[in-house]
């Protein structure tokens, strides 16, 4: 964020600006406070520049006038923030009145001999008015954001007090009431949990609400299930724990989601993960490398603690059952390595110490090299460690033989044959928990961190589930929810697997300094899982001969992409409407693309069709957000952007029309293929196409645009409260998994019969 004339990037408010759409609000205004400050420097301007600076105070006050007024509608909707919002509304009035006063004031000054306009003569006025009113309007936007803070806490306690209420129901007629209630106060959440996950600064923060929202995102399907069982036989121990374990979970997820929104965190936890050797080995070759410049930065005694706690942590890679002996032998190697050359490094440290040498000797610019290199191999060897047995672990599991066995031995009624996979499943899970854990010690970046804590707990909460959910289905062989119940928890441990080769992927980018150029984006529905039709459309796989054809088409796609992603890494703010957008479409074509080649996690035809349906639910976004944009320039490049738009809004609507289409046979489900890549691909050519204009255009207008003119549009897009008449609507791209209870909704009539 641009830095406060003033010199406090905090503007003297004391308040702590959380989101990034107050931190872009308030840019503007820092951009246009900074342009009258730093004029001050120059004691003589001409009379065009005092004029253009009379003008610049003018139009500060006036958008402050409009920024109050949205302000004062808040503090009159919100009676808790009254006080407070009118209060710094009044010092933003009266702040920019003062500007526009000075400038004003400047303008009507004598000219001096030379023609030209002294500065403004009350340098101090105008500093501390620009102080007054940066801290106002920054101390109003965020009691504004209290208010969407509110919404979520509210949002959050309907869905909690719904849910207890299902979990005390006993009559089916009732659940179907109540749960048709909480699905629509799911949707709301979801709405409310989706934008507050996009907008937050903090990374660590936003993969704790991705978190948060992945659990509930698996858990709504899982309740339904599990609650429909437990009606259905009541007296069944193995279903009541199935069900209590579920609704365990959901609690963890919405408690979670308010210590996020309000910054707590209970007494009982840790402030912050362990240190992962990852982090510890980049910190102590910081340390090290610093004491070229420095030679008195640090003490010998902190380096070799700091080694130490690396070379202890390490045990969580020697120690395990899944590590090679060649990965243990060679790690304990270069630990003890690390060592030496440590000791090396403190003699000729403190040799250059006792000569009063200021920087480090050539003896010791030898050992530092040595150092960082040896930690380096170590950090190198340790990611081997990890990465390549989860990957041999996750090709393993690929045909989920466990899962299929548990769910033939249920529905057989045979109780020792669940007995014996369930022992077979919870070794896998001590397995995927045991290299979740090596994981995090390499991942490189706290969200990544907290991505493997938490795929390690829903394998070791999951795998449980499923051994319930199994010996439930075997005590009651031909009850179809016992079976449904159980299908759903397999498919809660599948996605799981999915989104563990994902967080692989990543671990290897940021290892590989690629940063992850194509994360899964967690607001979008998950492929494949739970839709309304899977009942009806048979999902199948491409045999070769189709999957050379279509290969072609897909390696087609994959340049467009690659257009694509060149053009985004351009933009200076990636987190516009429009670039956030063209990413998601972007990471969306690239899966399909890896379905052509038979990879990645589009598996069936189905998938696809999915996703493609999901990526034009994208394109209509990115669409309404290019209206917007147009909406701003002028007539030549609004002509422009409208014809590209009208365009792109008929091609996401053909490939929505194909992406829905019943096919039957394999020829036409072929073709349904076809078509879809090729309309993707054409939709992808349009945003190329239009990106760089408006990337030029975008800059323009926020060059261009008045310092508060957004907090009307900042007010409707964080406080409205979402629609409710159509909670199930395929628009809502930011529901977790909220678009499948239509579907479940629908089995609901037929229990009895089950």
């Amino acid at each position: 964020m641009a830095s406060s004339p003033c010199g406090n990037s905090s503007f003297d408010s004391g308040l702590e600006i959380k989101t990034r759409s107050v931190e872009q609000t308030l840019i503007p205004l820092v951009s246009q406070i900074t342009t009258l400050i730093n004029h001050k420097d120059k004691l003589k301007k001409s009379g065009k520049t005092q004029r253009a600076l009379q003008r610049l105070g003018q139009a500060v006050s006036v958008a402050v006038g409009r920024f109050v007024t949205v302000g004062q509608v808040i503090a009159t909707e919100n009676l808790e923030l009254r006080e407070e919002m009118s209060l710094a509304c009044s010092e933003a009035r009266r702040a920019g009145d003062t500007i526009a006063r000075l400038t004003d004031a400047a303008g009507t000054e004598p000219l001096e001999p030379d023609g030209r306009n002294t500065a403004f003569t009350d340098r101090t006025a105008m500093v501390k008015a620009a102080r007054m009113l940066l801290s106002s309007v920054t101390k109003v936007l965020v009691l504004a954001d209290r208010i969407v803070i509110k919404q979520i806490i509210s949002s959050r306690n309907k869905v909690l007090i719904t849910l207890e209420q299902l979990e005390r129901v006993f009559s089916f007629q009732e659940f179907v009431q109540i749960f048709s209630q909480f699905g629509n106060e799911m949707v709301e959440f979801a709405h409310l949990t989706g934008d507050r996950q996009n907008d937050l600064k903090d990374e660590k923060k936003k993969a704790r609400m991705a978190v948060a929202r992945a659990v509930l995102e698996k858990c709504t399907m899982m309740l339904l299930t599990a609650s429909k069982t437990c009606l259905r036989h009541p007296d069944c121990e193995s279903a009541r724990i199935n069900k209590d374990a579920v609704f365990q979970r959901m609690r963890f997820a919405l408690e979670l989601v308010v210590q996020i929104v309000t910054d707590t965190r209970p007494s009982t936890d840790a402030e912050t993960l362990p240190v992962s050797i990852y982090c510890g080995i980049r910190d102590f070759k910081a340390k090290v490398e610093g004491l070229r410049e420095q030679l008195y930065c640090v003490t010998r005694e902190s380096l070799t603690a700091l080694l130490e706690r690396i070379a202890e942590q390490t045990e969580d890679f020697t120690d395990s059952a899944y590590t090679s002996h060649e990965h243990r032998e060679s790690i304990l190697q270069l630990c003890h390595l690390a060592r030496q050359e440590l000791r090396q490094l403190g003699a000729h440290w403190e040799l250059a110490q006792s000569l009063g040498a200021s920087e480090a000797t050539e003896e010791m610019e030898i050992s530092i090299l040595k150092t960082c290199h040896c930690v380096s191999e170590l950090r190198q060897e340790l990611h081997r460690a990890a990465v390549g047995p989860a990957l041999d672990l996750l090709k393993y599991h690929t045909e989920h033989t466990v899962l299929k066995a548990l769910k033939v031995s249920g529905g057989e009624g045979n109780l020792e044959g669940v007995d014996e996979y369930s022992c077979r499943l919870t070794e896998q899970k001590e397995q995927l928990v045991e290299t979740c854990r090596l994981l995090r010690h390499v991942s490189g970046t706290e969200p990544l961190e907290i991505t493997c804590v938490h795929a390690e707990e829903t394998f070791q909460v999951i795998g449980p589930q499923i051994i319930s959910a199994a010996q439930t289905l075997a005590l009651h062989p031909t009850s179809k929810i016992a079976k449904e119940n159980l299908e759903v928890f397999c498919e809660a441990w599948e996605s799981q697997l999915s989104d563990m080769s994902i967080l692989l992927r990543e671990i290897n980018d940021v290892f590989e300094g690629r940063r992850g150029d194509k994360r899964t984006y967690l607001s979008l529905p998950r492929p494949g899982k739970h839709l309304p039709n899977l009942k009806v459309v048979k999902a199948v796989k491409l045999d070769a001969e189709e999957q050379s054809t279509v290969a072609k088409l897909g390696l087609e796609l994959r340049l467009i992409t690659s257009d694509l992603d060149s053009e985004c890494e351009k933009w200076d703010d990636h987190e516009h409407d429009i670039i956030r957008q063209a990413q998601s479409m972007s990471s969306m074509a690239y899966s399909m693309y890896l379905f052509t080649r038979g990879e990645g996690l589009l598996k069936t035809t189905l998938d696809l069709f999915q996703q493609a349906e999901v990526f034009s639910e994208e394109g209509f976004q990115l669409c309404s957000s290019l209206q917007a944009l147009s909406s701003q320039v002028g007539d030549e490049e609004k002509v422009m952007i409208t014809s590209e738009t009208e365009k792109l809004v008929t091609l996401c609507q053909q490939l929505q029309v194909t992406a829905r289409s019943m096919v039957q046979g394999k020829s036409a489900t072929f073709l349904k293929v076809q078509s879809s890549v090729q309309h993707t691909k054409g939709i992808l050519e349009i945003v190329v196409f239009l990106l760089p204009a408006c990337h030029k255009l975008a800059r323009k207008y926020l060059s261009e645009s008045s310092s508060l003119s957004s907090p009307q549009i900042w007010r409707e897009k964080h406080l409205a409260i979402p629609d409710k008449e159509d909670p199930l609507n395929n628009k809502n791209t930011s529901g977790f998994g909220v678009k499948s209870l239509e579907h479940h909704m629908a089995s609901l009539t037929f229990l009895e019969s089950k």
